[in-house]
């Protein structure tokens, strides 16, 4: 069964490998190099030198930010050539390398770290199926210190009527009560569901329907 699960895995991450690459062979940056405004909202809450995950972060416009401001940020994405760009961006911003390290690696197959990040960073991450979301969103809850915090962007499913970017599937997309059920036992300090007008490269444009949760792990 174990050995089965293992092959399905890989089957899963071969597939969406070749899915990500293709999207990230445009030679500009399929999302932009500018940070979305969560990252600005997470790094004031965040104490010098935070220890940061970054969750699929594709072509580092999240992370590397993050990193620039003089954070310890750790990044993974399941696109190799996602990650090549966002060497290439950090290289670019003169951003220290010691913070910004970043790995080919998905959900099921990255190393996550155990209780040692100050942040998790997640960003339009709904590539996921439930079954991988419910994996996913544990380890983002797992690899937090207590006081941690969950920065997290998704989109919600009025997004598919707007057609501007995201996930066809209204499964992959995020509610209010999903993540209620998810990370209601955090201390939450900004949960919004917004509509925006996104302008971030190819990838997202035009008004979209969003959610934003900022929420911090409980110390008690």
């Amino acid at each position: 069964m174990t050995e089965r699960y293992s092959l399905a895995i890989e089957d899963q991450l071969r597939a969406s490998q070749a899915f990500w690459d293709e999207r990230y062979a445009c030679a500009d940056y399929r999302f932009g190099k500018i940070p979305h405004p969560m990252v600005c909202r997470l790094a004031q809450h965040l104490p010098a030198g935070a220890r940061v995950l970054a969750v699929a972060d594709g072509e580092g416009r999240n992370g590397v930010a993050l990193a620039g401001l003089g954070f310890q940020v750790t990044a993974f994405d399941v696109s190799p050539l996602g990650v090549e760009k966002a060497r290439r961006l950090q290289q670019s911003l003169n951003v220290p390398p010691q913070n910004y390290q970043t790995c080919v690696a998905g959900v099921d197959d990255f190393n996550w770290p155990s209780a040692t990040c100050d942040a998790v960073l997640a960003v339009f991450v709904q590539f996921a199926p439930p079954s991988m979301r419910l994996r996913m969103f544990q380890h983002f809850r797992n690899v937090l210190k207590l006081g941690g915090l969950l920065a997290l962007v998704g989109y919600r499913p009025e997004q598919i009527a707007y057609g501007t970017g995201g996930h066809p599937d209204p499964l992959h997309l995020y509610t209010k009560d999903l993540l209620v059920d998810a990370f209601g036992d955090m201390a939450f300090l900004h949960f919004e569901s917004l509509d925006v007008e996104l302008s971030e490269g190819a990838g997202h444009q035009g008004k979209s329907a969003v959610i934003e949760l900022l929420a911090r792990k409980s110390v008690a």
